[in-house]
């Protein structure tokens, strides 16, 4: 099995979509739908990554990102900003939060596997 990779969004067609795609090139996924859930797996599952959708209810994925970067013990998570709504600035605003790098939906499905591949090349598995 694969590096442990989490799937955050809110949306159960996109959560499921990308959960598949991540599975298929091999990674441990798990999913959460919102920030309490997402906490919740971090806890527990350790992801090495995190796909990050920005748009969530209550607690959206920058604060979520801001969270987990501030924690000692989350930091090192490499965070994928993952948004329907790119607008200007977007990008900006997620570096700003910690997050690693940005994908926009749609998920182009050769580039996202080649994406979460490079940036787990680049750190060292916990």
């Amino acid at each position: 099995m694969g590096a442990p990779i989490l799937v955050v969004d809110d949306n159960a067609t996109n959560l499921k979509l990308i959960a598949y795609l991540v599975r298929a090139h091999g990674y441990d996924v798990h999913t959460a739908a919102d920030a309490e859930a997402a906490l919740a797996e971090v806890a527990t599952f350790k992801p090495r990554l995190v796909l990050m959708d920005l748009q969530l209810p209550g607690i959206d994925g920058l604060e979520l990102t801001r969270r987990l970067k501030a924690d000692p013990a989350t930091r090192s998570i490499v965070i994928i900003a993952v948004t329907a709504y790119a607008m200007k600035g977007d990008q900006d605003r997620a570096r700003e939060a910690g997050c690693d790098d940005y994908v926009t939906k749609p998920i182009d499905t050769r580039a996202l596997p080649a994406l979460i591949a490079q940036h787990l090349a680049r750190t060292e598995p916990p």
